[in-house]
């Protein structure tokens, strides 16, 4: 058995996410306790008690999600099974990644808290409210996706942002360009293309002045070598030394998050067994979507850590 694990993205956090977990053991209590100090404020109360717009917000999703994913993996240590040690390569989607470069030692729990407080609110404040917007594709190739927005791009920016893996695609850019390349790849036979309810186009070149705000803070953290293997979203490759983990960070901001080509990437490395720590099962979803002969399997209360170490001691 090969392993690695995943780490989830934004649209998997939900209220009372990792309460359970901090409840019932003291590391994941500590893991919240270090977000909420890093942050100067009590983001755990949040993530608890709601209200669901305010976790929501960009800049409180992404450190919160990374929180509950860091304290899955404390758990873990604790019980005897460090990730480091046990998992062939991590990985995570988009925010994940910075959960990723946690788990594997790169950062400091609350330098990635810091780090992804500053990323959401850069990435929020990039384009103006309403000029933006994504949409997801399904039922088209990458191919066809690519045509769709290459021929709405006299409306404006417009480009894959997630390869998610499963027919779905999602593209991001100006509003008015994807309006336009959901509209062509319906023509084109897409199944559906549906905007999405996001407060920006994340991983389009709308984000430039986000990817600018990255390259400051990341200049100004630690970052160790990996413990394990680290795949960029970017890339689809391990990435190790400061100056190459900072470059695949800030490409990620503007760049297109290769999700599909990950997972094919790691059951090509011999990995079979997918594990995804935090909040949620969407990771799950997709691996099993792309790849049916990687097992996968979603951690995020303390029965799933339980059955995990059961059957993983």
């Amino acid at each position: 058995m090969t392993i690695a694990f995943t780490f989830p993205g934004q649209g998997s956090q939900a209220v009372g996410m990792g309460k359970d977990l901090a409840d019932a053991f003291a590391e994941a209590r500590a893991v919240f306790e270090e977000v909420d100090a890093a942050l100067g404020e009590n983001l755990s109360k949040t993530m608890w008690e709601g209200p669901d717009d305010s976790l929501t917000l960009t800049a409180n999703a992404q450190p919160a999600l990374m929180a509950v994913s860091m304290a899955v993996v404390r758990v873990l240590e604790a019980q005897g099974y460090k990730v480091w040690e046990k998992a062939a390569f991590v990985a995570g989607h988009s925010l994940g990644e910075y959960s990723a470069h946690a788990a594997a030692g790169t950062f400091t729990i609350a330098d990635a808290a810091r780090l992804l407080r500053v990323r959401g609110n850069a990435m929020q404040a990039a384009v103006p409210a309403g000029e933006g917007a994504m949409a997801a594709i399904i039922g088209l190739d990458d191919a066809g996706v690519q045509a769709a927005c290459d021929e709405a791009a006299a409306h404006g920016p417009c480009q894959i942002a997630n390869d998610n893996g499963g027919g779905q695609i999602v593209i991001s850019g100006g509003r008015q360009a994807v309006e336009a390349a959901a509209d062509i790849a319906r023509a084109n036979g897409a199944k559906l293309a549906k905007l999405l309810a996001v407060s920006a186009p994340f991983h389009s070149s709308l984000m430039a002045p986000a990817a600018d705000a990255m390259a400051e803070a990341l200049a100004n953290v630690r970052v160790s070598e990996p413990m394990v293997p680290v795949i960029a979203n970017v890339t689809v490759a391990p990435v190790t030394g400061a100056d190459a983990i900072i470059e695949t960070l800030v490409k990620q901001v503007t760049g297109q998050v290769r999700w599909r080509e990950t997972v094919q990437w790691l059951a090509a490395q011999g990995v079979t067994n997918l594990v995804e720590a935090g909040s949620g099962k969407v990771l799950t979803g997709l691996a099993r979507r792309i790849d049916r002969s990687v097992d996968a399997v979603a951690i995020s209360t303390p029965a799933d850590i339980e059955a995990f170490l059961e059957k993983n001691a």
